[in-house]
């Protein structure tokens, strides 16, 4: 077997090898090219895994995002996705010649951290990825979805909410999640070719969608919801506010919707504050709360200094990476909001998997859970805490983007 970079000419091949490895018919492609989920795959970024007399038997593939960090601070990211192993093929150390060969491949580039979504979660950990941030669903059956006085006080959003097509408003689609995503740790870019290509779920992919789209006193969009409505339930794709009045604001005109027994809000976090405006705490029924995005660190020292930090502090990480046979120790220093991060031979606070320190990085699970999890080892009483104080983030961290 040998593994090798894709072409272009490539794509026909890639593409059904990986229908194949999921026992599934690749799209009818537009016209155009656009209107399937992989029209936006980067072929000089994917991996075809090849039998010794080249029939391809596996897939593996990034997207080149980026990634809102604790502090907003944006980097690059790799976005890993397409992989597979024909059904043939599997149990033969494809797939970990694949991850490794991957992995192997971004730090070359450069790249320092790397992402995905698990469709598998039991198999991605042994390839050094931790659960990073999580989602769920909020169902509200529309005769209980009054909501409570605000005990503190306070207005709601002023402007107004305008109902379109999603072909009627794509700018305002693409202008108002990126400005979201900037200031959301977690969040992940949607280049303008995914929504040129309509590459995606929606609101990017082209499925039949309303949108309402919120603006401000001035006409200016600041928030949107795409949805459909069938046989009574109104699900609501995803809910994108720049604050959380305008957030309001669109929850309260999707439960006001006639014809509609239940709405589905996807993509409502875990600690979201919807359920407590509601009067009736137990009408939002939360379900398939679930991990998203799997966060891999290529390069501790540069993925440790790049985000933002909250708390004065120094702490000594003995970190274990199995999978690419790497250990090493290092000294955390954060003055200021800025981090350092050098090699050291100072005793460790916290000993650790690199699939933990993925989990922990963006602030969305605390260390002392996966210390009582069993999974990392506190050297002294006070180590979780002060590894709580140091990794928290400012904002809880979340992701919508599927890829």
């Amino acid at each position: 077997m040998k593994i090798r970079a894709t072409t272009d000419e490539d794509l026909d091949v890639f593409v059904s090898t990986v229908h194949t490895a999921f026992g599934r018919f690749p799209d009818t492609p537009a016209e155009d090219g656009g209107g399937c989920w992989w029209s936006a795959t980067e072929m000089d970024r994917n991996l075809l895994a090849e039998t010794d007399d080249g029939r391809p038997v596996g897939t593996a593939g990034s997207y080149s995002f980026e990634l809102t960090l604790p502090g907003r601070v944006v980097v690059p990211v790799a976005g890993v996705s397409s992989v597979g192993v024909l059904p043939s093929h599997r149990r033969r150390g494809v797939l970990s010649a694949m991850m490794r060969h991957q992995l192997t491949d971004l730090r070359e580039r450069g790249e320092f951290l790397s992402v995905l979504l698990a469709s598998e979660p039991v198999i991605y950990g042994r390839f050094g990825y931790g659960p990073a941030t999580y989602t769920g669903r909020l169902t509200v059956q529309r005769h209980r979805a009054v909501f409570a006085e605000p005990r503190a006080g306070g207005g709601g959003a002023s402007g107004s909410i305008e109902v379109l097509r999603r072909d009627e408003c794509v700018d305002v689609l693409e202008d108002v999640y990126d400005r979201y995503r900037r200031a959301q740790p977690g969040a992940l870019s949607r280049p303008p070719r995914w929504w040129a290509l309509r590459a995606g779920q929606p609101p990017i992919a082209a499925a039949p969608r309303y949108v309402a789209v919120h603006r401000d006193g001035d006409g200016n969009a600041n928030g949107y919801a795409s949805y459909s409505l069938q046989d009574g339930t109104l699900t609501v794709d995803e809910t994108i506010a720049l604050d959380d009045a305008v957030f309001t604001a669109l929850v309260t005109f999707a439960l006001g919707h006639d014809l509609v027994t239940q709405v589905m809000f996807k993509h409502v976090p875990h600690e979201h504050p919807l359920r407590w405006q509601l009067a009736d705490f137990s009408a939002g029924e939360a379900s398939q709360h679930t991990e998203w995005l799997w966060v891999r660190l290529l390069d501790v020292p540069r993925a440790l200094a790049a985000r933002r930090w909250f708390t004065d502090g120094d702490l000594v990480l003995d970190v274990t990476d199995p999978f690419l046979g790497d250990q090493a120790r290092y000294l955390l220093t954060v003055r200021d909001g800025q981090g350092g991060c050098v090699l050291t031979e100072r005793a460790p606070d916290l000993s650790l998997d690199v699939r933990d320190l993925g989990a922990v990085y963006l602030g969305g699970t605390a260390p002392s859970t996966l210390v009582r999890a069993g999974h990392i080892r506190a050297h002294h009483s006070d180590a979780a805490s002060l590894a709580d104080r140091l990794l928290r983030s400012d904002v809880l961290p979340h992701c919508v983007q599927w890829f």
